[in-house]
């Protein structure tokens, strides 16, 4: 019995099962849809599906720059538990997935699901339901940034892929690939996973939330007794603060916190005789914005108690 590629279609989205998979079933089932998802569930290859509705808010997250290219990456794929994060096969998964990136530059996630899985003939969606399969969760790809070889790229991972950090340094001809401006750049990606800073500096913050900050600013210094007028100036140095602790290149630097992010990379600069400059950063944390378990079952049991 022959088969089209809607039934190809028809079958992955019944089994969530890869592609080359769903083809190979029809063929040894001779074109028998029944036939063929019972060959996927008895390969194991049809379990992805049901496991897709589960919530992954574990995971890790990786960041990584390419030895001979320089070009950076930084991926979270997540998981149910943090048992699997800690799985070899689940790891190396997302590794390969960093130079997928890196060679492939996928415009999104979707682009990435397109591209060809490293070694195995694969797409990477393809790969990535052979993995749910294989390890027995839902595996999310989640998000990524990549960083182009044109500037000096430094990664960091910070307990062992729950915060990853990818940072962009524009440098000098004759700094490029420095070891000190390495180290450097190691130094400000620790800051980022330490701080935690939601900018690069002032110019990045939108303009709507340096007037939401200054209208809470106002009111808590009005609350405080102060005319308006004094009010005005207290505000005026109160929003210097919250750059200070939001914009990267403001922060204190935690190696030396006399001094300030942007005043220790010029002062690098000047003692390595070129120029280096922050031009961009991406931090990941581990699940961070997504519901846990416990937060679906807490919100079960709130609905089961409104019923009541």
């Amino acid at each position: 019995m022959a088969f089209t590629a809607k039934d190809v279609q028809k079958l992955r989205e019944q089994t969530g099962a890869g592609m080359m998979d769903c083809k190979k079933a029809l063929s040894s089932s001779d074109g028998d849809f029944d036939k063929a998802v019972e060959f996927l569930r008895e390969k194991g290859l049809a379990a992805a599906q049901k496991k897709a509705g589960r919530v992954a808010a574990e995971g890790m997250v990786y960041a990584g720059v390419c030895p001979e290219c320089g070009v950076g990456a930084l991926v979270e794929v997540n998981s149910e538990t943090d048992f699997v994060a800690k799985n070899e096969i689940f790891q190396n998964f997302v590794k390969d997935l960093a130079v997928v990136v890196m060679k492939e530059n996928p415009a999104d996630v979707e682009a990435l699901n397109a591209c060809q899985y490293p070694g195995e003939g694969k797409t990477v969606a393809e790969a990535l339901t052979e993995k749910v399969a294989t390890i027995g969760e839902n595996i999310q790809l989640r998000r990524f940034v990549r960083y182009c070889e044109k500037t000096q790229n430094v990664a960091y991972m910070h307990m062992g892929g729950k915060i990853g950090v990818l940072v962009a340094l524009e440098v000098s001809d004759n700094l490029k690939g420095n070891e000190a401006v390495i180290e450097l750049g190691h130094d400000v990606c620790m800051q980022i996973a330490a701080m935690n800073p939601q900018y690069l500096d002032r110019d990045n913050v939108p303009a709507e939330v340096v007037e939401h900050e200054k209208e809470i600013l106002m009111a808590q210094t009005m609350n405080e007794g102060k005319p308006a007028a004094v009010a005005q100036k207290i505000v005026a140095g109160r929003i210097n603060k919250f750059f200070e602790e939001n914009c990267l290149v403001d922060q204190a630097f935690v190696k030396e916190n006399k001094t300030s992010v942007s005043k220790y990379v010029e002062a690098k600069a000047k003692e390595l005789g070129g120029k280096i400059k922050i031009a961009k950063f991406a931090r990941f944390e581990k699940g961070e914005g997504l519901a846990k378990k416990e937060d679906d079952f807490a919100a079960e049991v709130a609905a089961m108690t409104a019923k009541k």
